[in-house]
């Protein structure tokens, strides 16, 4: 059986009493395990990030860059290997793993750009014979804790911003698939990283509060449930740290009666059901405006659903593939009778759905509900699986309401050929991030990423300039250079006047 260790100063270190079993969820095995640590284990990496970081802070921004160049290459050299690995512990089809690790590159191409973002701020003459300089320096040791549904893209993400602005990064992948995040802990060495910059360390809840306890991490980055993001920021803000922390999520789909029902039931297809849904920005709720609408949406959302075809993680024909784990599949299962029994109307039922040869796999039907209410536990929490919710609504006003009152607020997105709905929906809505005819509405990589309300703990987003100012911290120089005076002293010897009150 292969052992999955952990990944410091460059080497593999085994270290953890305990195990947790890593599945392929195509057939259902288990084909390795993965070694939890806690504390101890934290502290080497910690110790060699210490020693390390400083070297790193003081190497010159472009030097940094050309190790982010590098890694890129390498990513892109082995991404059909990376793909297939990715594939093997969470599931998903070929393509959205390609998709997993691409977007976490785009990430990487942004710190790229590290020394044009870290170019700092100057005031020549603010007052007499004084100029003021800002620049951003690092804040030292950094903690990333990821989730299972991107093994690729959101360590990217975080660690690659967290590095490149002079950073060490200690990261706590899932321990459901943790063997991408582990190379590449390989990829970063190779790629010119100093030893003991980047490491992995494995572990569950014993790790995430060796991370939150150690003094000498100042800052945490998380991806997650709400939950555990609410916990994690609270204890990490206690302590001093800074944390930013992302949660679930419950993303709304408006569908407004002008809007192209074709386009909106292709685009519900990928958004709602690709990668079995354990995505946090899928679209598991679509809220028609007007009986009409609705009534035209759901026949056309049939013949849609009824030609998704669920397929091993290596069927280049399939939709999507399993989900993660056993447990995650009853999970999902589970809200069907919840919603039946809430009295939603179940439109197509996926219970009992198994692949030919592949019985044991986890993998889950797409389910349809309609005329769920917002009173609906169902509706409420976040499923994370490929069940979809049909929520009317009779005006825009009614639409509007249903995701700025939801308890996430991560994403949202609006079908319309109307540009005033558009732009009033955007302006309105209690939501971070909108899409207009844009189904899953991430920001490109140079923007940052973040949710409103339970979606997001902390008030700083992922990547973008929101990254570089939360791996950094500002430093502000007030200097003078007056003329010496006739005895030495400067000015003549005349006492200092802060500017604004000469």
């Amino acid at each position: 059986m292969r052992i999955i260790d952990h990944h410091i100063a460059g080497q593999i270190v085994s270290a953890g009493s305990r195990t947790s079993p890593v599945y392929d969820p195509n057939s259902g095995q288990v084909q390795a395990q993965v070694r939890l640590a806690g504390a101890d284990l934290l502290e080497q990496a910690v110790a060699a990030a210490r020693a390390a970081q400083p070297a790193w802070a003081a190497t010159n921004p472009q030097r940094r860059a050309r190790v982010m160049f590098k890694f890129k290459e390498l990513v892109e050299a082995r991404m059909d290997e990376l793909a297939r690995v990715l594939s093997s512990e969470h599931g998903k089809v070929l393509a959205d793993s390609r998709g997993d690790i691409q977007r976490g590159l785009e990430v990487i191409e942004f710190c790229c750009g590290i020394p044009h973002v870290m170019k700092g701020e100057f005031t020549h003459g603010a007052g007499p014979g004084i100029d003021i300089w800002a620049f951003r320096q690092p804040i030292g040791i950094g903690a990333g804790i990821t989730p299972f549904n991107f093994p690729a893209m959101i360590p990217m993400w975080m660690a690659g911003v967290a590095i490149a602005t002079g950073n060490a990064f200690i990261l706590k992948p899932s321990e459901r698939d943790p063997t991408l995040p582990h190379l590449l802990g390989d990829i970063f060495r190779d790629a010119g990283l100093p030893e003991g910059i980047f490491a992995v360390v494995n572990g569950d809840k014993e790790m995430v509060d060796a991370i939150i306890e150690h003094p000498d991490i100042a800052a945490i980055s998380f991806v997650g449930s709400s939950d555990v993001a609410e916990y994690i920021h609270s204890q990490g803000c206690a302590r001093g740290k800074r944390v930013q922390a992302m949660g679930g999520a419950k993303n709304h789909a408006i569908v407004m009666p002008d809007a192209d029902l074709d386009q909106v039931v292709r685009d519900l297809a990928g958004a709602a059901f690709g990668s079995a849904g354990e995505r946090c920005m899928a679209l598991p709720v679509v809220v028609p405006v007007g009986d009409a609408t609705a009534t035209a949406l759901r026949e056309k959302l049939l013949p849609a659903i009824a030609k998704l075809r669920i397929g091993i993680s290596t069927d280049p024909e399939a939709d999507y593939g399993p989900v993660v784990t056993a447990a995650h599949k009853a999970r999902i299962e589970n809200y069907i009778p919840m919603g039946i029994d809430e009295g939603a109307e179940l439109v197509v039922d996926a219970r009992g759905f198994t692949l030919q040869g592949h019985e044991s796999g986890f993998f889950v039907g797409p389910t349809l509900f309609d005329h769920v209410t917002p009173d609906m536990q169902s509706y409420r929490e976040e499923i994370f699986g490929p069940v979809l919710q049909i929520m009317r609504a009779a005006d825009f006003e009614g639409a509007l309401r249903l995701p700025s009152a939801h308890q996430y607020g991560n994403g949202v997105t609006i079908f319309t050929r109307n540009g005033h709905a558009a732009r009033e929906f955007a302006a309105r809505v209690n939501v971070g991030m909108v899409g207009i005819n844009v189904p899953i509405p991430v920001p490109v990589a140079y923007h940052s990423f973040g949710g409103w309300k339970r979606s997001a703990f902390g008030g700083i987003g992922q990547h973008g300039m929101e990254g570089v100012q939360f791996w950094t911290k500002r430093k502000t120089v007030t200097g003078r250079w007056p003329d010496s005076g006739p005895d030495g002293g400067m000015d003549g010897g005349s006492a200092f006047v802060i500017p604004t009150m000469g």
